[in-house]
């Protein structure tokens, strides 16, 4: 007798782990954590790259790299003295990375529940 294993049911939705990556992308801008925000959004730039229901997301996600990528590129480079991109990044640009990250955020959430009312 053969056991088989309960066969797992993929329905429509988009990346769960995008979606959380996402929402942490501006949180730990927000909390003081603006290195480390990279990883998410790596996360989100490799998820959006490899879901094909995530590619017109693509603009979205490009707009958060520009708005993270810019920040740190001048820190990286520039004459700072700065020990964090945190302490480096000035309220204005703070503000920018976090409201782009939270309109990233929201396109993926609306996305996703986009996504799961076509696949009911």
């Amino acid at each position: 007798m053969t056991t088989t294993s309960p066969q797992r049911t993929r329905t429509n939705r988009t990346s769960r782990s995008v979606l959380i990556a996402a929402w942490a992308f501006p949180a730990m801008v927000l909390g003081g954590f603006a290195l480390l925000s990279g990883i998410p959004l790596i996360v989100m730039l490799v998820g959006s790259l490899r879901d094909a229901r995530l590619h017109a997301l693509g603009w979205w996600n490009a707009a958060a790299l520009t708005a993270y990528g810019v920040p740190l590129a001048m820190w990286l480079l520039g004459p700072s003295q700065q020990p964090s991109l945190t302490k480096y990044l000035p309220p204005v640009a703070t503000g920018v990375v976090v409201a782009t990250g939270v309109v990233v955020a929201i396109a993926h959430h609306l996305r996703r529940r986009r996504s799961a009312t076509q696949g009911a």
